[in-house]
């Protein structure tokens, strides 16, 4: 097995060889809680859910850590307009990212830490900055980065470290510093903003560093994967890189993965410009969750992506094929003999998926993988020159490889009682020749979502709504 990785820094594709042989430690850019995530966002979440999935199906040992920006600028100027407190507000939208996440089936991360909650181990952190002279005071108790101490800052966004730093969080005048490319670790009190009495006197801590402190804090100081979107390579990892190492003295991050942009209307997908759709909005306007799911996850991470409707109804179609090929297998009964073909099918189409993964994620060929065992069972199907062992086979193997996708309906869904029942009436109806009533039935349940076909293996099921 070899898992080949794409990284950043270097721009080569780079074997993954954890620092701790079986064990891959893994720390993902998380929401920032001023408002709800909107999809862009959980383009770059379920990206990283792909590949702690994959990881986990290749026998690794995953620690995923996903961060929560809990105190930052945005969340101060949101709080004041909802005239809400910080914490209240923060508490409201991490609820509503909770949801949105297990609505899209994203593995919940092994910890989800709060910068709130990290503030010595931030504060910690600062101090030894300060104290190897990377960092420096200013009169109003803000402390900076020094940019010129760290020579090789620059090196991720492949950036002239001379260049004015641009994209930051805070306006280069908020806050005094001696050079306008250095950037806040923490920023001196404010009458109007939440503050923390520490031993580097009161004030709160700068974007940048949480990500740092909490990194190191249930990671340790080297790592191997980084994830987040194209958009955080600058400033923000630019900034952890240097911070990190500056102060440690050791590689902070193996690998650094980064999602391309989601675009909507051929424009990137963003809360600053209002060119945006929340998960939330989408579920509620009836969008499956699994369609949401599948258009971000099926198009290769690092590939500029479109969300459009005509996008959802691609999505939405190869999940009513696959579910309608999973469904007939599960239906199917034989008494033809096992084929002893089958076994080299299920062999080659793991060896496909895997591959396919392997090769950075490449799950535009790992789903084609799928589809092509799809489209030969459903040949094996209608010729009837398979088994009822060969069938399940295949089907196990098709859920097995979607444990890594998260596109089937779950395995443990049932119908519910009085959806059963129908079905079952109409099961009875058929025996009996019923076919007036075995009609009213079928329509009854295609009006709740329930799409019933008759098949020479009997009646089979499934959900038209590739949401549920």
């Amino acid at each position: 097995m070899t898992i080949r990785l794409h990284d950043t820094l270097s721009g080569e594709l780079q074997p993954l060889e954890p620092l701790e042989p079986g064990h891959v430690r893994i720390y993902s850019c998380g929401p920032t809680v001023y408002g709800p995530a909107h999809v862009g966002n959980f383009r770059s979440f379920l990206f990283a859910d792909l590949l702690v999935r994959y990881l986990r199906y290749r026998g690794l040992r995953v620690t995923w850590v996903m961060n929560i920006t809990d105190i930052d600028d945005k969340i101060i100027r949101g709080a004041r307009a909802d005239r809400a407190s910080i914490e209240g507000l923060a508490n409201r939208w991490i609820e509503r990212f909770l949801a949105d996440a297990s609505a899209l089936r994203m593995t919940s991360p092994d910890v989800l830490p709060r910068a709130t909650r990290h503030i010595n181990e931030i504060v910690l952190l600062i101090e030894v900055l300060l104290a190897k002279g990377h960092a420096y005071r200013v009169e109003d108790g803000s402390i900076f980065f020094r940019i010129s101490s760290w020579p090789e800052y620059g090196r991720l966004a492949r950036l002239d470290p001379e260049n004015l730093r641009v994209g930051e969080r805070v306006e280069a005048d908020e806050y005094g510093k001696d050079d306008v490319r250095d950037f806040a670790l923490w920023k001196g009190p404010k009458a109007d903003e939440p503050s923390w009495t520490t031993s580097l006197g009161p004030g709160r801590p700068g974007w940048h560093i949480e990500c740092s402190a909490m990194s190191m804090r249930h990671l340790g100081e080297s790592f191997d994967i980084h994830t987040g979107g194209v958009d955080l390579v600058f400033p923000h990892h630019e900034d952890e890189i240097a911070q990190s190492e500056a102060a440690t003295g050791t590689r902070f991050v193996r690998t650094w993965l980064h999602c391309a942009h989601l675009r909507m209307g051929g424009e990137k997908m963003a809360k600053s410009t209002g060119n945006f759709a929340r998960v939330a909005d989408l579920l509620g306007a009836g969008v499956p969750a699994r369609a949401i799911r599948y258009v971000l996850l099926a198009v290769h991470y690092r590939q500029g992506l479109d969300y459009s409707e005509a996008t959802v109804e691609a999505a939405t179609a190869a999940l009513d094929r696959l579910d309608t090929a999973v469904a007939a297998l599960d239906a199917y009964e034989s008494d033809h003999g096992d084929d002893a073909t089958v076994g080299g099918l299920l062999d080659g189409t793991r060896a496909a998926f895997e591959t396919a993964l392997d090769d950075d994620l490449n799950v535009s060929a790992g789903l084609a993988a799928i589809f092509d065992v799809v489209r030969e069972a459903n040949r094996r199907l209608a010729a009837r020159s398979i088994s009822t062992g060969d069938a399940a086979r295949i089907a196990a193997l098709i859920r097995d490889l979607d444990g890594v996708l998260g596109i089937l309906p779950d395995a443990a869904e049932a119908l519910e009682p009085d959806l059963a029942a129908l079905i079952e009436q109409r099961r009875t109806a058929r025996a009996n020749r019923e076919w007036a009533r075995s009609d009213e039935l079928r329509d009854e349940l295609a009006g709740r979502g329930i799409t019933v076909e008759d098949t020479r293996d009997g009646q089979r099921w499934r959900r038209t709504e590739a949401g549920r």
